[in-house]
């Protein structure tokens, strides 16, 4: 692929604050072809596992004995921990039991396709060995070693894609931003020294050590990144990685090439953006010992199916703990979306998204982390995924009468099977005035999400406007 801009230009251009514009033009630089290629193999994948891991996880939730309110990762920050007290952390920090070829079973086992791990979080402790700064993984910790270097090799060996989380602005030990104001004499550095001296050498390090990783680079929180500080790390990442997918959260006028709602689903997805959605499997990101509010199996299916029908990516995330091991309850949760993706995977896999629309009502029940039920909007109680010239319907409610109404639907069907039939047997199918309708078995092959594949004789279906949702 080409470059995309001459280095001193894109730092020209940042400097007069028209960053804004040149991500814009440097994108268009790019063709349609060459962002497809770039962006193939993520499109296809639709399932990661998002890993948030470092020394938060030693006190995990706790302070002097105490709760800290909010997300595990932020503990610092939220118990307004001082600098010198929280890296005290990092002695206890040796993560004996941490075995990377085990964590990438457990993703390949759920179907996941990629990895994308913390880097560097917000508490600017690298999980690598940087000469940036001693504040590290392997300086600092009885552990002495590089897991993200495990990781990767882990990763090749598996065929499963490793990317790298790093926190761009926010470092509350190293002189970067901190969320809500700094509260230690220590943390008070100016944030272009931060920039210069760790984030840009630290952005070169994770680019350059890991042999044909990171697939993905995942900012986060812009905090304080105008235009020049923002350009000087997109500098970097287009000199050493131009085929890299970058998402949205650099700063300074950079669009990305990722959305990234976080702990939401939104409504109609982002119409011509590639997007991701990013969810814990409890409440919190990093592990905190009295998190158990675990997302049933069935809440964690119904997300996945109904991203994907909005044409996006899921990034289901899990908290390892100090020790090195990710928590059994997230184990055993994956292995079991796992089972149904064995099964069900060509639904998910490379799909793009629904050809009915977003908003056709109804209501599926499903159990959150406390075994209540909630109420989650679907459509008609199913969803849809395409293929060219390829349907598969998703349905979360078993109609009691035995019918499947497919409302809109003009394409001709030539055959419709049971993704968990064997035998491929052919569904019979009705065409009526307004749709297709579908005689099913009496029983649901699948307790949770059933899945119809239907060949049709068009390339992309035809629905009927009326059905589609209002713009």
């Amino acid at each position: 692929m080409k470059k995309f801009i001459l280095p001193g230009l894109i730092l020209a251009l940042a400097l007069t604050g028209t960053l804004r514009g040149l991500s814009e033009n440097a994108l268009e630089t790019e063709t349609k072809e060459h962002r497809d290629a770039r962006m193939e193999w993520w499109r296809e994948a639709k399932f990661g596992m998002f890993i948030h891991w470092g020394v938060y996880s030693v006190p995990a939730g706790f302070y002097h004995d105490k709760p800290v309110p909010g997300i595990g990762e932020w503990i610092m920050n939220r118990g307004k921990i001082p600098c010198a007290e929280y890296q005290d952390f990092a002695k206890q920090f040796d993560p004996e039991k941490f075995d990377a070829n085990a964590w990438v079973a457990v993703a390949k086992n759920a179907g996941m396709k990629y990895i994308v791990i913390t880097s560097k979080h917000h508490d600017g402790f690298a999980m690598f060995d940087s000469q940036a700064s001693d504040w590290n993984i392997v300086q600092r910790t009885p552990f002495h070693r590089d897991p993200l270097k495990e990781l990767a090799a882990a990763c090749k060996k598996a065929g499963i894609k490793l990317g790298f989380y790093y926190s761009q602005a926010q470092d509350w030990n190293n002189g970067g931003a901190a969320s809500g104001g700094k509260w230690d004499p220590a943390q008070t550095h100016d944030m272009d020294d931060y920039i210069d001296k760790i984030a840009v050498p630290q952005v070169r390090e994770i680019l350059s050590h890991y042999g044909q990783f990171p697939a993905v680079l995942w900012w986060d929180t812009p905090n304080n990144m105008n235009s020049n500080r923002a350009a000087k790390l997109y500098q970097v990442v287009k000199e050493l990685r131009p085929n890299i997918i970058m998402n949205n959260r650099l700063g300074g006028g950079f669009r990305g090439d990722t959305e990234t709602p976080e702990q939401k689903i939104p409504a109609k997805g982002f119409p011509g953006r590639d997007w991701e959605t990013c969810m814990t499997l409890n409440d919190t990101w990093g592990f905190k010992k009295d998190d158990n509010h675990w997302k049933s199996t069935q809440t964690l299916l119904f997300n996945l199916i109904d991203i994907a029908s909005k044409g996006g990516n899921y990034l289901l995330n899990v908290g390892p703990t100090s020790e090195g091991l990710i928590p059994d309850p997230s184990i055993e949760r994956l292995a079991e979306v796992g089972k149904w993706m064995k099964v069900n995977g060509e639904a998910i896999y490379g799909t793009h998204a629904t050809v009915f629309g977003s908003e056709l009502g109804g209501t599926v029940t499903t159990k959150d982390g406390y075994g209540n039920n909630t109420q989650v909007s679907a459509a008609n109680d199913w969803r849809c995924t395409t293929k060219p010239g390829i349907i598969y319907i998703h349905v979360f409610h078993w109609p009691a009468n035995g019918q499947l109404e497919l409302p809109g639907l003009q394409s001709r069907v030539k055959k419709a099977w049971l993704l968990a039939d064997p035998d491929h047997t052919h569904l019979k199918v009705h065409a009526t005035a307004t749709g297709v309708t579908l005689d099913l078995p009496a029983t649901a092959p699948d307790p949770i999400a059933s899945v119809i594949r239907i060949n049709i004789g068009d390339k992309v279906a035809k629905v009927l406007p009326a059905i589609m949702p209002a713009k």
